[in-house]
């Protein structure tokens, strides 16, 4: 199988960063979060997986927390619109 894989340095968030990896049909495998809350971010993680990136993009994009302007879910989506132009690699 093909995958494509980046680690994406999150900004403006408890996060520090997203490693995510996706196969080469853009169906979201796996995703772990470096930093923010653990518990909620498992959630996330558990949830997306096995999704489509659009459509994990389209429900989580503009997310904000408090009165910050994103949130670990919008870095999420802002990952996932990078790992979509990754290269493919034989897994």
């Amino acid at each position: 199988m093909k995958t494509k894989h980046i680690q994406y340095a999150t900004q403006g968030t408890c996060s520090k960063l997203i490693d995510v990896t996706a196969d080469e049909h853009d169906v979201i495998r796996q995703v772990f979060f470096l930093g923010g809350c653990n518990g909620n971010l498992q959630g996330i993680s558990q949830l997306v997986s096995g999704q489509k990136i659009d459509d994990v993009v389209a429900r989580l994009r503009g997310i904000r927390c408090g009165t910050k302007n994103t949130s670990c879910p919008d870095q999420l989506s802002r990952a996932l619109e990078e790992l979509k132009h990754a290269p493919l690699t034989e897994e």
